[in-house]
């Protein structure tokens, strides 16, 4: 794979005011032009954003409808009424069920959650739901994830005498739901300081409002955040601003004291002797596993597990979503295999910006993960669709930087429902439509999007020599974590290094380097592994430099060592 690499670049201002910060909070040079590159301008910003604090979160009364929303909330509990907790079957839609029925059930005992089949009822608030909410006396529902589109289903349930409290992230209509209440940060009129929290993290804003409203302590709340993290995580979305609050005491949670069943899926996983669960180990290994209950069985079965209080019959229904998993990454690979054949073999894939493909027997509990293969392979927009009755439905993943919700609500007259955000988005709409779908999606997507968008790139943050990573860069760096979306891990490029005399192909095929490492600017011998890359041993042994980007990890095998990441090798210019 040929990438480009991006210097990211950094103006004369910028380079002013991050030397001025370094110096300032006693940070190397590079690292201020980090924070900078992230918004961070002033020693208080940096403050804040190395030590995440609890006390610095939003007020969540400065929430459009939070009132309305505890009010409601309180009077079903003086009124003893059924409530009735309902999310989406992914993982943040039922993580989001999970800390709210754990949360509540603690203080009040007539409740009960619901997650809808994604084979029978598709994704959302279903007419289903809403009628077994009716058979079992319901009078709230509280929906978690999803709702914000659910206009007819909730205007149904209002006709039968049932309230709806809408918690969700994913972009409104204008037209919005009959909800007594409305909980979601990016409506159009909407008051709070962030926009950007999972679904798991709006129900736990709601979650914080309801306890200040009733005087429970705050301590009451941090049992829940590793829910928080798992979901934040999972659902991609950035981790600046309060939800890096959210995550970074949400692992804490996770890595010090883990909820029982989470506990059971980090046995599962292998993650407990590993001593720092990251975001990392959760987008790989945790999530997947949460999903696939969804995606193969029903998600209800992850929020069986998520709330359950015994640890041994946690562990057994872990074993069970594991194996889910398995049969999930069975159907992964051959769909994946299938889905890249058809693309490989379309007549004019060369000239497409976009990927929209169609197979009536696909699993459609696999297909997001499809597409998000797909752009990773063709760095383009894509959307897969398979058959459910007469319908076509589908997931779309994007490619950096560009806006997949916007190109797919550009052709929204030819679609039955759609809902997501910038990078993942669900979509259904009749099989006879799909042509012209196709053609009205490309069309947009070869309009709007950058050519960078369509090419591998590395984005790189800084091009430092070996003599900059000292023990003492390393352990500021490592106050970066936790990473993800505007928060990227940074990756670094070091020009003209040279193979000591000791790097080797490695593992099973011979497809790893192992490297060690030294450049012309100190005598440091840095240690490397370069996963994928054996093609490039032959170069290296020639004994010409080279330059590497990379990024900088804690050696697994030798604690307190620095190991070299390589993302990418080419020949020195």
């Amino acid at each position: 794979m040929n990438h480009r690499w991006n210097y990211l670049p950094i103006t004369h201002e910028q380079e002013e005011i991050s030397r001025e910060l370094a110096y300032e909070i006693g940070v190397s040079p590079i690292l201020g032009k980090l924070l900078v590159q992230r918004g961070i301008t002033t020693p208080t910003e940096a403050k804040k954003f190395f030590r995440p604090q609890l006390p610095d979160l939003h007020d969540p009364f400065l929430m459009k409808d939070m009132d309305i929303a505890v009010a409601r909330l309180n009077e079903a509990m003086g009124k003893k009424e059924r409530i009735l907790v309902y999310g989406d079957y992914d993982v943040d839609g039922t993580t989001s069920v999970a800390l709210v029925y754990k949360f509540l059930q603690q203080y009040y005992s007539n409740i009960d959650y619901y997650i809808p089949d994604r084979y029978e009822e598709g994704y959302g608030v279903s007419y289903k739901g809403v009628d077994y909410a009716l058979e079992t006396g319901v009078g709230l529902i509280i929906v978690l994830d999803c709702g914000i589109k659910a206009v007819n289903e909730i205007a149904y349930a209002k006709e039968k005498g049932i309230d709806f409290i809408i918690c969700d992230h994913h972009v409104p209509d204008d037209v919005l739901p009959p909800a007594v209440a409305i909980l979601n940060p990016k409506r159009f009129d909407n008051t709070y300081p962030y926009q950007h929290l999972s679904g798991c993290g709006v129900g736990f804003k709601f979650m914080q409002a309801f306890a200040m409203n009733n005087g429970i302590e705050f301590h009451h709340l941090i049992p829940l955040l590793d829910l928080v993290a798992v979901s934040v995580a999972s659902d991609i979305v950035p981790i600046m601003g309060e939800n890096r609050i959210l995550t970074y005491h949400g692992l804490k949670q996770l890595n010090s004291n883990p909820s029982v069943g989470l506990k059971a899926i980090i046995d599962i996983c292998g993650l407990t002797d590993k001593g720092d669960i990251t975001v990392s180990d959760i987008v790989f290994k945790i999530g997947p596993r949460i999903n696939a209950s969804g995606r193969i069985q029903n998600g209800k079965e992850a929020v069986d597990l998520l709330t359950e209080k015994d640890f041994s019959i946690a562990l057994e229904k872990a074993d069970q979503i594991n194996l889910y998993n398995e049969t999930r990454k069975d159907l992964d690979k051959s769909m994946t295999e299938e889905a890249n054949k058809i693309v490989e073999e379309l007549e004019d894939l060369s000239d497409r910006r976009s990927i929209v493909i169609f197979n009536e027997t696909w699993h459609k509990g696999v297909i997001g993960i499809v597409a998000s293969r797909l752009t990773e392979i063709f760095y383009r927009p894509a959307v897969v669709l398979t058959r459910t009755d007469d319908m076509a439905t589908g997931s779309a993943r994007s490619v950096s930087g560009f806006d997949i919700y916007k190109a797919i609500e550009h052709c929204r007259d030819l679609l039955e429902n759609f809902g997501g955000h910038t990078y993942a988005a669900g979509l259904s709409m009749k099989a006879e439509n799909v042509p012209a779908f196709t053609k009205r999606f490309e069309d947009f997507v070869a309009e709007h999007i950058l050519p960078e968008q369509t090419s591998a790139v590395i984005d790189i943050d800084a091009l430092i020599d070996f003599r900059d990573i000292t023990p003492k860069f390393f352990n500021d760096l490592r106050k970066f974590n936790p990473y993800g979306p505007d928060n990227n891990k940074p990756i670094f490029s070091t020009h003209h290094v040279y193979d000591y005399g000791t790097s080797k192909v490695v593992g099973r095929d011979q497809e790893h380097i192992k490297l060690e490492l030294v450049d012309n600017k100190s005598n440091n011998v840095m240690n490397g592994i370069a996963f994928g890359q054996s093609s490039h041993v032959r170069y290296i042994k020639t004994k010409r430099s080279f330059d590497i980007c990379y990024t900088i990890e804690e050696n697994t095998h030798k604690r307190g060592e620095v190991q070299l990441q390589i993302e990418d090798i080419r020949p020195a210019e």
